[in-house]
């Protein structure tokens, strides 16, 4: 199963890369082969200062060797080993109309000394931050989101699309960071469902992502803003840092088992603001986004 779907993960970033590339126009992906000491490496590549894109990472890794004791605790495992490998992505578009995406696909193992296989799941999911509301786009985001949710399970949908909800949601500040889409974790073989299946349904979710966000950049990218919507969006893009740096378990498992600082902050944006107790005025193209990130809805 790992080498099935870091073969998947390895072309799957070919196809992302090689799509946003030509929707740019100007700026290409660098690079960055990287090693990790315990154990594994990965696959870095960085877009910045586009034509459309500010900056992006569609990133993949496989990294392998002893479970840190962080992690122990948190799984409530012994001394095992651990094998991950997963493809990681975030765009922020130039435009404050354009929304910012996020991605992630990812396979997990824990074996035991002897090289047992103790343990394995899939988790991921991908979900949509516009910093302008556009329901056509959002509708369009989760319909692709359902569709592929659809041809495994009619319950998959509704089912993820709440955990995405209750995932990407800034507690301390009462709203949601985005528009949800999809999140799932600890897909593990069931009676009903062998590994095989698990990987059939998340392949099929890595599928739909250009599907379900490409048109949405191709049509936000080229409308007229001025400074009161960069600074807009710079202000809903430091929400995105605090849910990242306080809440996600991505970069809190990358954090703690030694993994490379730079993929794992390639996420934040280049441009934030933080401006004390600022509310929207009333009524405004920025406040009907704020309502529906205190409010979450169903879009299809």
């Amino acid at each position: 199963m790992r080498e099935q779907f870091v073969s998947y993960i390895k072309n799957l970033q070919d196809q992302i890369t090689a799509k946003l590339e030509a929707i740019d126009g100007k700026a290409t992906f660098k690079e960055d082969l990287w090693q990790r000491e315990e154990g594994g490496g990965g696959r870095t590549r960085v877009i910045e200062n586009g034509n459309v894109i500010e900056k992006g990472g569609v990133n993949i890794s496989e990294v392998h060797g002893p479970l840190a004791p962080a992690m122990q605790q948190y799984f409530k495992v012994g001394d095992v080993d651990f094998f991950a490998c997963g493809l990681s992505l975030v765009i922020h578009p130039k435009n404050p109309y354009a929304p910012t995406v996020h991605a992630n696909w990812r396979y997990f193992e824990m074996l035991d000394k002897a090289g047992n296989l103790v343990d394995s799941w899939f988790g991921g999911g991908q979900d949509l931050t516009p910093y302008y509301l556009f329901e056509e786009d959002a509708q369009h985001f989760h319909q692709t989101c359902k569709t592929a949710c659809d041809a495994h399970d009619a319950a998959f949908y509704p089912q993820y699309k709440k955990r995405c909800d209750e995932y990407f949601y800034n507690s301390h500040r009462g709203e949601a960071r985005g528009l949800g889409g999809l999140f799932f974790d600890y897909l593990k073989a069931t009676d009903e469902r062998s590994m095989q299946d698990w990987y059939n349904f998340v392949t099929e979710v890595g599928d739909s992502f250009l599907t379900a966000y490409a048109p949405i950049l191709e049509k936000r990218k080229d409308l007229a803003y001025g400074e009161k919507e960069r600074d807009w969006q710079e202000v809903r893009r430091g929400r995105y840092v605090e849910f990242n740096l306080v809440h996600d378990k991505g970069t809190l498992f990358g954090l703690k088992t030694n993994g490379r600082i730079e993929s794992i902050l390639m996420s934040l944006p280049p441009a934030v603001q933080w401006r004390y107790d600022h509310h929207p005025e009333p009524g405004s193209p920025e406040a009907q986004l704020v309502d529906v990130l205190e409010n979450p809805k169903d879009w299809v």
